[in-house]
């Protein structure tokens, strides 16, 4: 009976270890790398999502504050870790696309070094200046800075970075002057033009529009191409500017070789979380749009914004300090 007993249990850990990795997974506490600071758009989403993640699958989940070079030393760290779906990387990924045509020496490809896993949500940038600057809407800014060429500072988020691109875009597009200051992340961007050292910004509707509606910043656009419904006081940038629309556009990644079912297996659970009443509800209230589906929509979003962008930072002459 013993050695039938030994037999058995021998059968029954060889077949455990066979199983998919699908379940198996996760068998671990995950991490999830925002490669930007706390309070910033992909930081709340972060810790958004977590709690659901915990709740579905028993699991703590770790949100992890990794920055530096617009981004990249976070992504960086979840490209190298061990592709078994533990680690992931939830940014904003119009940056991590336009990142290769800013910064000459990368340490990753975002095309190939990761496993997309999810497009997470969009949000406009809110145009927003600090509560001094005397203007009420876009043509007033235009004309203010056309007159008083370099005054103006613009805050962003970080060198070469979308809300960055979309101030170098409203500049060329109207001929104003301004002198770029980067920081590390939207929080601390915001934080600036609120306490009056910088003056001007575009930044996630998600992390910006708060202090708009608080008095501490005076929102004057949005970049979406049509008004968000949870701020109808405010304009879009394309009602003066057409065609113009920018935003943050924010996505989960995984490091790349991450295996196909483990990816399924995230896809499916964010995606539910994602479209839940509650999680829609607390997005839009803040104009904020959940664009989830399959990975490869993800994928291909990288290869477009890449191109998109490339000839952007080309003609600007953006580099990376």
């Amino acid at each position: 009976m013993g050695r039938v007993s030994a037999t058995f249990t021998a059968v029954l850990a060889a077949s455990l270890l066979a199983l998919p990795a699908q379940a198996q997974y996760p068998s671990k506490p995950i991490r999830i790398v925002v490669p930007f600071a706390a309070g910033g758009t992909s930081d709340i989403l972060a810790r958004a999502i977590g709690p659901h993640l915990t709740t579905a699958w028993g699991q703590a989940v770790i949100v992890e504050n990794r920055t530096g070079a617009n981004g990249n030393v976070g992504a960086d760290y979840v490209a190298k870790s061990a592709p078994d779906g533990t680690t992931l990387l939830l940014s904003d990924v119009g940056a991590l696309a336009i990142n290769p045509s800013v910064y000459v020496d990368m340490p990753f490809d975002p095309a190939k070094d990761f496993s997309p896993v999810v497009m997470v949500s969009y949000s406009p940038h809110v145009l927003a200046v600090h509560p001094s600057v005397p203007v009420a809407s876009v043509k007033e800014l235009i004309a203010y800075a056309r007159a008083n060429p370099g005054k103006l500072n613009f805050a962003n988020s970080g060198t070469g970075g979308a809300p960055h691109l979309a101030g170098v875009e409203f500049a060329a597009r109207t001929g104003v002057q301004w002198a770029y200051i980067p920081y590390k992340g939207g929080s601390a961007a915001v934080t600036d033009v609120i306490a009056g050292n910088a003056n001007v910004l575009f930044n996630g509707m998600l992390a910006t529009y708060p202090s708009v509606k608080a008095g501490r910043l005076k929102g004057l656009a949005v970049s979406s191409a049509r008004r968000v419904p949870s701020a109808p006081e405010l304009p879009t940038v394309a009602e003066t500017l057409p065609g113009f629309e920018t935003g943050s556009y924010q996505g989960v990644l995984a490091a790349a070789g991450t295996p196909r079912e483990i990816v399924a297996k995230l896809n499916a659970e964010l995606t539910r979380i994602l479209n839940t009443g509650d999680m829609k509800e607390f997005l839009a209230k803040q104009g904020t749009e959940v664009r989830a589906g399959p990975p490869e929509a993800l994928g291909a979003f990288i290869v477009n914004e890449k191109a998109r962008w490339a000839k952007v930072v080309k003609e600007a002459g953006v580099k990376a300090d």
